[in-house]
């Protein structure tokens, strides 16, 4: 499908026997954001929902099997992204599955448009920049940032992100709390998408902090019903920041749930613990 960012690819089930199945309510997966990210993220997860919903899982613009624009990502370009996603594929408020930053962008998307929203599941739910301890200002985002220039761009993005040692790498030190569950398989899927032409466009933005904001200054605006998964071993934002912001609005953020032995990305780390706190979700938002 067509957005104002670039095309954006998606996965879905087609084919004998999901045509011949009376339309359904569509439930959307929306991955996370860094070196190789795509819609395989949640690809262990979605797989499980196909009998009862209609799944739409796509790779956000920059990422993935979609456009990747030359540009200068922000955040506002997800969010519009996002909203015009659901405009373009759902016919009814829907329920929305989102991880990490982009689940952040989601929020936001639900406060500016909630009537395409039924209710959100978000995993690690942070806009990198709450509380005072704000990513843009860390030594890693400060060094990509001295270094915008399409020459030295390449060249940091090709040592650093796209090879199997740097995805591995990322994984390990950044998504998991369990390297032992990072298979050949999941290096080899973020390698793909990090590989993409123009990949670097992207995943550079994010690493030099231009997708970063501060969600504590949208979440009280929220109104969507929604519950909050939180890996206690992610490395990025710590636990505490889920529970600040939990704080911020218990009339729309119902449900609260820490994960232990689980890294930044629970969808990938422990898919079986995940399906199953999504399928107790799903009624009780409802």
């Amino acid at each position: 499908m067509t957005t104002q960012l670039g095309k954006m690819a998606y996965y879905t089930a087609q084919g004998e026997p999901w045509d011949e199945a009376p339309l359904k309510e569509a439930l959307v997966f929306l991955h996370g954001l860094g070196g190789g990210s795509s819609a395989y993220e949640w690809s262990k997860v979605y797989p499980a929902f196909a009998a009862d919903y209609q799944i739409l899982a796509p790779d956000l613009v920059g990422w993935g099997r979609s456009d990747h624009p030359v540009r200068n990502y922000r955040a506002e370009d997800y969010i519009a992204s996002i909203i015009e996603f659901l405009e373009q594929t759902c016919q009814a408020p829907t329920t929305v599955i989102a991880s990490a930053l982009t689940a952040a962008f989601t929020i936001r998307a639900a406060v500016e448009r909630p009537d395409l929203f039924k209710s959100l599941i978000v995993t690690t739910a942070a806009g990198l920049a709450e509380f005072g301890k704000d990513y843009r200002k860390s030594g890693f985002a400060q060094f990509a940032q001295s270094v915008n220039a399409p020459p030295l761009n390449h060249l940091l993005y090709g040592a650093g992100v796209a090879n199997s040692f740097g995805i591995r790498s990322f994984l390990e030190q950044r998504q998991f709390a369990d390297a032992a569950r990072i298979s050949p398989e999941i290096v080899e899927a973020y390698l793909q998408s990090a590989q993409q032409d123009n990949a670097e466009y992207a995943a550079l933005s994010f690493v030099r902090g231009d997708l970063c904001f501060d969600l504590s200054q949208y979440i009280t605006d929220l109104t969507v019903p929604t519950a909050l998964l939180w890996g206690k071993g992610s490395e990025f934002t710590h636990p505490s920041v889920g529970r600040r912001l939990a704080e911020m609005n218990p009339q729309a953020i119902r449900y609260v749930y820490y994960l232990d032995d689980v890294g930044f990305t629970p969808q990938l780390e422990q898919p079986a613990v995940t399906i199953g706190l999504i399928r107790k979700l799903l009624p009780l938002l409802a």
